[in-house]
Protein backbone atom coordinates (compact mmCIF):
# COMPACT_ATOMS: atom_id res chain seq x y z
CA UNK A 1 0.00 0.00 0.00
CA UNK A 2 2.86 2.38 0.83
CA UNK A 3 4.44 1.75 -2.56
CA UNK A 4 1.30 2.86 -4.36
CA UNK A 5 0.95 5.97 -2.22
CA UNK A 6 4.58 6.94 -2.86
CA UNK A 7 4.14 6.31 -6.60
CA UNK A 8 1.00 8.45 -6.74
CA UNK A 9 2.60 11.30 -4.80
CA UNK A 10 5.72 11.15 -6.99
CA UNK A 11 3.64 11.40 -10.15
CA UNK A 12 1.66 14.31 -8.71
CA UNK A 13 4.87 16.19 -7.96
CA UNK A 14 6.28 15.51 -11.42
CA UNK A 15 3.15 16.62 -13.26
CA UNK A 16 2.33 19.70 -11.17
CA UNK A 17 5.15 22.15 -11.53
CA UNK A 18 5.33 25.92 -11.42
CA UNK A 19 5.30 27.75 -14.71
CA UNK A 20 8.50 29.69 -15.36
CA UNK A 21 8.62 32.90 -17.38
CA UNK A 22 11.44 35.29 -18.24
CA UNK A 23 12.08 38.97 -18.88
CA UNK A 24 14.98 41.25 -19.67
CA UNK A 25 16.56 43.64 -17.18
CA UNK A 26 15.40 46.53 -19.39
CA UNK A 27 11.79 45.31 -19.26
CA UNK A 28 12.03 45.05 -15.47
CA UNK A 29 13.29 48.63 -15.26
CA UNK A 30 10.52 49.92 -17.51
CA UNK A 31 7.79 48.16 -15.53
CA UNK A 32 9.17 49.45 -12.23
CA UNK A 33 9.33 53.07 -13.47
CA UNK A 34 6.29 54.16 -11.43
CA UNK A 35 6.62 51.68 -8.58
CA UNK A 36 7.06 52.87 -5.01
CA UNK A 37 8.47 51.26 -1.89
CA UNK A 38 5.81 50.01 0.53
CA UNK A 39 5.52 47.91 3.69
CA UNK A 40 4.10 44.43 3.22
CA UNK A 41 2.28 43.20 6.31
CA UNK A 42 1.26 39.56 6.30
CA UNK A 43 -0.34 37.71 9.19
CA UNK A 44 0.60 34.07 9.58
CA UNK A 45 -1.62 31.88 11.74
CA UNK A 46 -0.22 28.75 13.34
CA UNK A 47 -2.31 26.50 15.57
CA UNK A 48 -3.14 26.79 18.42
CA UNK A 49 -3.96 30.47 17.94
CA UNK A 50 -0.47 31.84 17.45
CA UNK A 51 -0.20 34.86 15.16
CA UNK A 52 3.02 35.92 13.47
CA UNK A 53 2.99 39.33 11.82
CA UNK A 54 5.36 39.36 8.87
CA UNK A 55 6.58 42.83 7.92
CA UNK A 56 8.90 43.32 4.96
CA UNK A 57 9.67 46.11 2.53
CA UNK A 58 8.49 45.59 -1.02
CA UNK A 59 7.26 47.20 -4.22
CA UNK A 60 3.85 48.61 -5.11
CA UNK A 61 3.68 46.81 -8.47
CA UNK A 62 0.28 45.12 -8.97
CA UNK A 63 0.90 43.36 -12.31
CA UNK A 64 3.91 42.23 -14.32
CA UNK A 65 4.33 41.35 -18.00
CA UNK A 66 6.67 38.47 -18.79
CA UNK A 67 7.46 36.16 -21.71
CA UNK A 68 6.98 32.40 -21.90
CA UNK A 69 9.43 30.02 -23.57
CA UNK A 70 7.81 30.73 -26.96
CA UNK A 71 8.35 34.49 -26.40
CA UNK A 72 4.59 35.13 -26.05
CA UNK A 73 3.79 37.92 -23.55
CA UNK A 74 1.69 37.23 -20.44
CA UNK A 75 0.51 39.68 -17.79
CA UNK A 76 -0.03 38.39 -14.26
CA UNK A 77 -1.04 39.95 -10.96
CA UNK A 78 1.82 40.17 -8.48
CA UNK A 79 1.16 37.87 -5.54
CA UNK A 80 3.10 37.02 -2.42
CA UNK A 81 3.75 33.54 -3.84
CA UNK A 82 5.52 34.72 -7.01
CA UNK A 83 9.23 34.01 -6.99
CA UNK A 84 12.06 35.54 -8.97
CA UNK A 85 15.40 33.94 -9.83
CA UNK A 86 18.20 36.15 -11.08
CA UNK A 87 21.20 34.59 -12.77
CA UNK A 88 24.35 36.70 -12.81
CA UNK A 89 27.04 36.65 -15.48
CA UNK A 90 29.21 34.59 -13.10
CA UNK A 91 26.52 31.86 -13.04
CA UNK A 92 25.47 32.61 -9.46
CA UNK A 93 21.70 32.38 -8.93
CA UNK A 94 19.68 34.28 -6.36
CA UNK A 95 16.05 33.40 -5.62
CA UNK A 96 13.63 35.49 -3.56
CA UNK A 97 10.04 36.77 -3.50
CA UNK A 98 9.09 39.07 -6.37
CA UNK A 99 6.80 41.31 -4.27
CA UNK A 100 9.81 42.21 -2.07
CA UNK A 101 11.96 43.26 -5.04
CA UNK A 102 13.27 46.82 -4.81
CA UNK A 103 15.29 48.76 -7.36
CA UNK A 104 17.77 51.31 -6.05
CA UNK A 105 20.88 52.93 -7.51
CA UNK A 106 21.20 50.43 -10.41
CA UNK A 107 20.90 47.45 -8.06
CA UNK A 108 18.20 44.92 -7.22
CA UNK A 109 17.42 43.95 -3.66
CA UNK A 110 14.74 41.73 -2.10
CA UNK A 111 13.87 39.38 0.73
CA UNK A 112 14.02 35.60 0.92
CA UNK A 113 11.14 35.45 3.40
CA UNK A 114 7.95 37.27 4.34
CA UNK A 115 8.52 36.80 8.10
CA UNK A 116 11.20 39.49 8.38
CA UNK A 117 13.61 41.41 6.16
CA UNK A 118 16.05 38.63 5.21
CA UNK A 119 17.65 40.79 2.54
CA UNK A 120 19.60 39.32 -0.33
CA UNK A 121 22.98 40.71 -1.27
CA UNK A 122 22.28 43.55 -3.76
CA UNK A 123 22.71 42.56 -7.42
CA UNK A 124 23.98 45.09 -9.95
CA UNK A 125 22.01 45.41 -13.21
CA UNK A 126 25.24 45.16 -15.19
CA UNK A 127 25.82 41.68 -13.69
CA UNK A 128 22.43 40.21 -14.70
CA UNK A 129 22.34 37.60 -17.47
CA UNK A 130 18.82 36.19 -16.93
CA UNK A 131 15.64 37.00 -14.96
CA UNK A 132 13.08 34.24 -14.42
CA UNK A 133 9.72 34.44 -12.62
CA UNK A 134 7.81 31.52 -11.18
CA UNK A 135 4.10 31.57 -10.43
Amino acid sequence: MKKYLVAILSCAVLFTSCATYHMSAQSLLEQFANSQKEKKILIFVAPPFVFFPGIVDGNSLRKITVLDKKEAPHTFPVTRHMGIRITQNSGKRTTFYFNTLLLKDSTINGSKTHFFNARIKPIRFADISKIELQR
